[in-house]
């Protein structure tokens, strides 16, 4: 993906953030036929270095850009996690997008931190962190996986269980500004 693609999707986001905020249609130009392919993404909101909220799917489910529309309506408004994002800090945010390859099953050893994402499931839970998460919160690869299987509502090292799914990925990860905190 070029600068280009990857601006045009930022700018989606936030235009699409502003719409909504301002009671409108977003005001977009023609999609690049490119970003038109299905991948799995999350949008990222951080407000003065701190996360304010992120959704995203894991597998794809349309059209990147129209995945990237949705899921930065669902990280400003709906992250249970955080109160719907108020017109007053919309120009505070800055926004990151997390573009997916496609899930694959991998064993805990394979696991690189800073390269892969990780997708726990287990008898009806599942987590899932970004590649970006273990290097923002100074994570080893143990800690990684302890953590995504409490994200999932399991307890930690129930990755070692044989009916536990864990499944890789990888991100290209860009935003509207670097990150201090990582």
């Amino acid at each position: 993906m070029n600068q280009e693609q990857k601006d045009f999707l930022l700018n989606l986001a936030r235009e699409t953030i502003k719409a909504k905020l301002e009671n409108r249609k977003p005001k977009t130009g023609p999609v690049p036929p490119e970003l038109t392919e299905e991948y799995g993404a999350f949008v990222t909101l951080h407000k003065e270095d701190r996360l304010r909220g992120c959704i995203g799917h894991i597998v794809a489910e349309g059209p990147l850009n129209e995945t990237i529309e949705k899921m930065a309506l669902s990280a400003a408004f709906r992250d249970p996690r955080f109160p719907p994002l108020q017109k007053e800090e919309y120009e505070q945010i800055d926004i990151e997008i997390s573009v997916l390859s496609p899930l694959e099953p991998c064993k805990a050893e394979e696991v690189v931190v800073g390269r892969h994402g990780l997708y726990i499931k287990r008898r009806g839970a599942a987590g899932v962190l970004l590649p970006q998460v273990p290097i923002e919160q100074n994570w080893d690869r143990i800690t990684f996986l302890d953590q995504t299987c409490k994200k999932a509502g399991l307890t930690p090292g129930c990755w070692k269980d044989p009916e536990t799914e864990l499944l890789c990925f990888e991100a290209l990860v860009f935003g509207e500004t670097e990150r201090t905190d990582t």
